[in-house]
């Protein structure tokens, strides 16, 4: 076999290897989560603090520090380092998100899943429902 041909055979195959290597690497990065739905009975709880606008500053607060990371400054998913592990955080203005009861939401935050942490031994029960109403609030500010 000439070295052209031998050359021809030797790019088409490091092209193969290069472009399956890649396909690989690349098949979760984007992946979202199967839908994450809280058990009914989490549709039942009701926040017991008064939403004010006090409340929606602190919750953005307890945001900044400690959901901004993965889930953006303004709650699109797109934080520094919400896609590291391959999954995308939730989008925060997604309507599947906002049409979730607050009692859901707060059970999300509370036990968290997968990349996302659980925040019950983090956070005090007030912190978790000020979180509530800032991420309720996020659609209507940004």
């Amino acid at each position: 076999m000439n070295t052209t041909k031998q050359t021809a055979k030797m790019l088409l195959w490091v092209a193969a290897i290069t472009s399956g290597t890649l396909l690989l690497s690349f098949t979760n990065i984007g992946h979202v989560q199967d839908r994450w739905v809280a058990p009914k009975t989490a549709d039942a709880i009701k926040n017991p603090y008064e939403v004010e606008p006090l409340t929606v500053k602190q919750g953005e607060e307890i945001y900044l520090m400690y959901c901004a990371p993965c889930h953006g400054d303004y709650g699109y998913g797109n934080g520094a380092a919400g896609g590291a592990a391959g999954i995308l955080p939730a989008n925060f203005h997604d309507p599947v998100v906002q049409k979730q009861t607050d009692g859901a939401i707060y059970w999300k935050l509370s036990e968290g899943r997968g990349n996302m942490p659980g925040f019950k031994d983090a956070l005090s029960e007030e912190q978790r429902w000020q979180l509530v109403v800032f991420i309720r609030d996020l659609p209507k500010n940004n």
